[in-house]
């Protein structure tokens, strides 16, 4: 019996310095499969059903005044095309729910706008549209895009992404201009907004 204690003790030891190594090589494949992302079932994240909705409102350029809302940040150089090919402007601008400044404000766009061509009147829009009504307050919807206003009366721009309400949002953004004010620059857009999300 006394010898055959040693020889159990030995084996134990083998096999748990064994069982160990491989724990150690599973776990090694484990996080070298899972590296720093891995697959997610969305009821974890509390996301159900996707779904699409559609919000129309009126966002006011408002370049010109005692309280303009959007502001030239970097000025189109003096040799510059007729279409300001490099004027940069960051706004915040209103959001309503009437194509007049007075009906009432559902939220803001927030962001800035760049000449972007040479040739035609045409911008690079980055923005937030961040909603103050209901049960959107707080979220926002983001869109990056080209804006050509000068070729085309409906212009469409993608919906990139979102937060609280609008979490892993995509769409896209349809601008039409409702009025311009020559003198002032001043603007009303309408903007018609397709946007899946859960």
């Amino acid at each position: 019996m006394a010898g055959i204690l040693p020889t159990l003790a030995s084996q134990l030891i083998v096999f748990f310095l064994v069982s160990s190594f491989c724990i150690i090589l599973v776990s090694g494949e484990e996080e070298e499969e899972h590296g720093f992302g891995r697959a997610l079932d969305r009821k974890l994240l509390g996301l159900k059903k996707e779904k699409l909705s559609h919000f129309r409102f009126y966002f006011h350029d408002i370049v010109g005044g005692q309280n303009p809302t959007a502001v030239q940040v970097v000025p189109a150089p003096s040799n510059a095309s007729a279409t300001f090919f490099g004027l940069v402007r960051m706004f915040d601008n209103p959001l309503t729910l009437g194509p007049k400044l007075s009906s009432k404000t559902v939220g803001k766009a927030q962001g800035f706008y760049a000449s972007a061509a040479q040739e035609e009147i045409a911008f690079l829009m980055v923005m937030n549209f961040a909603f103050t009504e209901g049960k959107y307050n707080g979220s926002t919807l983001s869109i990056l895009g080209r804006n050509n206003g000068g070729s085309s009366r409906v212009r469409e721009m993608p919906v990139i992404g979102g937060s609280r309400l609008f979490r892993f949002a995509r769409g896209y953004a349809q601008a039409t201009t409702h009025s311009l004010e020559p003198k002032t620059g001043d603007a009303t857009i309408e903007y018609n907004v397709y946007v899946f999300h859960y």
